[in-house]
């Protein structure tokens, strides 16, 4: 027997998957680790508190199923998009790694497109300067603490520092590294002419390896400490939305997918790179060789149920657990009662700000329409459909550059809502389809590693071995033809909300 681990280096924990080289999945383990706000709108992890989850998650996940560590074929890794880790000279960290979700890089964004140009930028990195990403952070390092700016040799991503920890090895995977702004997307290449007129320097970029590329193995001393055989190949991974879509089975032109997480993500494969439209939505380098990958995200998706349930849904959590159920279940269930349109209420998705397609941070959430004929369920279902309109905006950008596909799969906790898919299908016009596997990035991760040391002979074949379609959910047309003429209000309310998003954000 021989297995595979996929090591999903998140925001709130690292999860060790393991699987055989068959692609049957044998189970997980996970280690907590603690997420820091030194400031409001800062959000850094200490790396070595990364590292030790790390150790943690391993050694539990290879006790858990008596796993005999010679028996472990290869390690993937799947990382926190974005998050940016220094190292000094002898790979020794800086400062506290500044993550994906920090808004401190306001000014630095500004900057870079006024610096670079926002033509030249889409042209090299083919995304527009957001407060996430990882330029505008090396900028406000330089900028604001010029002592640590001095120091750094290396600038990496988490699951790239957690590689270096188990491989000695320094490099940067390429469907990272295309989430730091600095690299030349279609020619995957770092940008001499980004770094050049941003004035930082080109030896700060470790050398760039390949998702499913042997980066190095096992270190002597870091199978001491994870209980891993020395001499494991560890592959380069990728970034989690790129590896989620390797787990979801989306490695071929016209395959795409929807992540319902707390954030959203619609994502679609493409053969052959194309510029997004005017920055709107993102586009990226794959976890699959020579592929790319075009991306929109809501920032509270599952985050706008979630707001709902914690704040007027208090007895369906009481009583959830008597029921052997879960209050999403439930508040679903209610939310069924109402008609398709929630009798013309709408809610804006806009709790956290916005993405794709405004790319606003003072964009706020609320309920549009609403009257006293509207009770619990009608909200409950204009969330649900809110959140299926914010896909649209991005199905609509999918489709200009390009995109035909007539289904998309459906991964996270809320594919596990059926309505929220019916309701999904019926505004996209697209089948629905859910997979017997929903274990996220780690399983991608882990079927890169197995094509790495040859168990499979590409991420297609990989997925495919693991992969299979247990239900179908086509649009209502009859709801289809509803939810067309309530999203023609639903897209005019952000730009006539707009200059009011911004004056409030001045007062509060």
């Amino acid at each position: 027997m021989g297995y595979l681990i996929g090591l999903d280096i998140g925001t709130s924990q690292v999860k060790a998957l393991l699987i055989t080289v068959d692609g049957e999945i044998v189970g997980s383990a996970s280690q907590e680790y603690p997420l820091y706000s030194p400031r409001p709108g800062w959000t850094e992890q200490e790396p070595e508190e990364l590292w030790q989850g790390t150790v943690t998650a391993l050694r539990k996940v290879l006790d858990k199923y008596d796993v005999d560590s010679t028996e472990v074929k290869g390690i993937g890794l799947s990382g926190q998009m974005h998050s940016s880790v220094f190292l000094d000279s002898e790979g020794n960290v800086i400062r506290p790694a500044i993550l994906w979700n920090d808004s401190r890089t306001t000014k630095q964004c500004y900057d870079i497109e006024t610096i670079v140009g926002k033509e030249q930028l889409l042209k090299e990195a083919c995304n527009p300067a957001l407060e996430g990403f990882t330029a505008p952070k090396v900028l406000w390092l330089k900028e604001n603490e010029p002592e640590n700016f001095e120091k750094v040799r290396w600038l990496v991503l988490v699951k790239d520092y957690i590689r270096f920890r188990l491989t000695g090895e320094l490099k940067m995977e390429l469907s990272d590294a295309a989430g730091t702004l600095l690299l030349n997307v279609k020619e995957q290449r770092w940008s001499d002419v980004i770094m050049n007129k941003l004035g930082l320097p080109m030896e700060i970029l470790p050398e760039l390896v390949g998702s499913s590329e042997i980066a190095g193995t096992i270190t002597p001393e870091a199978a001491d400490i994870t209980g891993l055989a020395p001499g494991t190949p560890v592959v380069g991974g990728g970034a989690d939305n790129a590896c989620g879509a390797v787990g979801a089975g989306i490695v071929a032109a016209g395959r795409a997918m929807i992540s319902l997480g707390t954030s959203g993500v619609m994502l679609a494969h493409l053969d052959v790179p194309k510029l997004p439209n005017g920055g709107t939505i993102h586009m990226f380098n794959h976890a699959v060789k020579d592929r790319f990958y075009m991306m929109g995200v809501i920032l509270s998706a599952g985050l706008s149920f979630g707001w709902f349930r914690n704040h007027f849904g208090q007895m369906e959590t009481a009583v959830a657990g008597s029921l052997g159920t879960d209050p999403y279940t439930l508040l679903s269930t209610e939310a069924e009662l109402s008609p398709p349109g929630s009798k013309g209420l709408i809610f804006l998705p806009y709790l956290t700000g916005e993405r794709t397609p405004h790319g606003d941070g003072n964009a706020r959430g609320g309920f549009f329409g609403l009257s006293a004929s509207h009770g619990r369920r009608d909200l409950v279902r204009a969330i649900l459909e809110g959140v299926g309109f914010a896909f649209r905006d991005s199905l609509c950008l999918l489709q200009q550059a390009g995109w035909t596909g007539d289904s998309m799969r459906c991964i996270g906790g809320g594919a596990k809502s059926r309505l929220w898919l019916e309701i999904l299908a019926s505004i996209l016009g697209l089948q629905m389809q859910t997979l017997n596997v929903d274990e996220g990035p780690g399983v991608g991760a882990a079927l890169l590693a197995g094509v790495g040391v040859g168990a499979f002979s590409d991420p297609k074949e990989a997925s495919e071995a693991i992969l299979k379609v247990t239900s179908t959910i086509d649009p209502n047309e009859e709801w289809h033809g509803i939810y067309l003429d309530v999203y023609q209000v639903y897209k005019s309310l952000y730009p006539a909300l707009k200059p009011m998003y911004d004056q409030m954000a001045k007062l509060f």
